[in-house]
């Protein structure tokens, strides 16, 4: 692998983003909402992280922590979804919490929060009731576990669980390892991509009516979205999916596989491609074998094709071959470790990887030509930017001073 040069991660935008002029107010916590709106910010929406008292609480999940052991910063948890925002307290609790609250949504376009459902009604928050009538053109988006209706509703949602009770688990893991997690969060990042994609579709229906709407965004629904094939499958056959590994219930050869210098990955999509992949490995009479002609015959023959093209692989460096593959239009990579992934020329060379000012992160996939999206904000400190929101929202600095007295707006930990 290269080392990548200097010029090949081009520095992130500072220009307008594609959502410059959107402003949210994010009071959501942990990931799923939190990841919601990172990804809008990203793209130039102005983003004010509303946060308890305490913080959010993956400020604490670590280690890692940033700084020193003397002066420690916020853990890797929280730098990692929380970029291009601003920071300030507000105890949603109280009434003047609240007050402040209602004033911050008269400029606002956009509402974020995880909160468990009922938890915003109590409060005099509620969409329908209370924040619709007033802010007719606010759009509001609520991330919870199960949603606030159905048997389940109202209770409260955990990636694992969700994995565990949406049937994610059931088709990852081996006979010998049973069902296992994925080892992501998939089902809360999947849930702040679809958070983003309801507020996105919400915003440019605005645009015709004028007015908001409630985007109910569940856990549990998006887990369940994700359950192709393997749920089309089950709908067309009956039949429970079984734990295959690495293989593909629809797709052969699709696995690992070991190589002189490292594990690579095949995933054989179309019998031209089967065809080709053997020539190259130069045993093309496999392709004339009628145990292996088409899709369906290597997947019911699974078990006699695969030694055959391990003991082919094994003879060849898996790096460079996977390369010759791919050029030859053949789905085929290396097994990679996360620190060379993330250090791959490739990597580099997308702009995946951001870095400044001691900040480093994933960079944006979202790629577009005339308002790209990039880094305009390093990770904010809890209540880093208070001040800056209330004088903005008209506070003077008397208002601002009584706040904090009264403990609406003032941070219980260290920043």
């Amino acid at each position: 692998m290269t080392e990548p040069s200097p010029d090949t991660c081009p520095p992130p935008s500072r220009a307008a983003g594609a959502l410059d002029g959107v402003r949210i107010l994010d009071l959501s916590r942990v990931l799923g909402g939190p990841y919601c709106t990172m990804i809008l910010g990203d793209h130039g929406a102005e983003i004010i992280k509303v946060e308890p008292p305490q913080g959010d609480d993956t400020r604490g999940w670590g280690p890692p922590f940033a700084g020193t052991d003397a002066e420690r910063g916020d853990a890797s948890y929280f730098i990692g979804v929380n970029r291009n925002k601003r920071s300030m307290v507000l105890d949603l609790s109280r009434e003047s919490g609240r007050a402040v609250l209602m004033r911050l949504l008269e400029d606002a376009d956009v509402l974020v929060e995880n909160f468990k459902p009922g938890t915003m009604e109590a409060w005099g928050l509620g969409y329908e009731r209370d924040l619709a009538p007033r802010f007719p053109r606010l759009i509001h988006c609520r991330v919870s576990g199960f949603g606030g209706h159905g048997p389940l509703g109202n209770l409260p949602g955990y990636d694992a669980v969700l994995q565990a009770m949406s049937g994610l688990m059931s088709v990852n893991g081996t006979p010998e390892t049973g069902p296992l997690r994925i080892g992501t969060p998939i089902v809360d990042l999947s849930t702040g991509l679809y958070a983003t994609i309801g507020i996105l579709m919400a915003l440019h229906e605005r645009r015709r009516s004028g007015l908001g709407q409630y985007v109910d965004m569940a856990l549990y629904d998006c887990a369940m979205s994700l359950l192709h094939p393997h749920a089309a499958n089950y709908f067309l056959d009956g039949s429970r999916p079984r734990l295959t590994g690495n293989t593909h219930p629809n797709v052969t050869p699709c696995d690992k596989f070991a190589t002189r210098s490292g594990e690579i990955f095949v995933v054989i999509g179309t019998d031209r491609q089967f065809r080709r992949l053997v020539e190259l490995l130069g045993i093309p009479d496999l392709a004339a074998d009628p145990r292996f002609a088409t899709n369906s015959d290597r997947s019911r023959n699974r078990a006699a094709l695969y030694p055959l093209l391990a003991e082919a692989l094994a003879r060849h460096d898996g790096v460079a071959l996977s390369r010759t593959l791919l050029a030859e239009g053949l789905p085929i990579g290396p097994v990679m470790g996360m620190d060379e992934a993330l250090g791959a020329d490739h990597t580099h060379a997308r702009s995946m990887v951001y870095e400044r000012d001691g900040y480093k992160g994933l960079g944006t996939p979202i790629k577009l030509s005339r308002t790209p999206g990039g880094l305009r904000r390093t990770p904010p400190t809890l209540a880093e930017h208070a001040r800056e929101i209330l004088r903005e929202a008209g506070f003077t600095d008397a208002d601002m001073d009584e706040l904090e007295r009264i403990g609406a707006t003032a941070p219980r930990r260290a920043r």
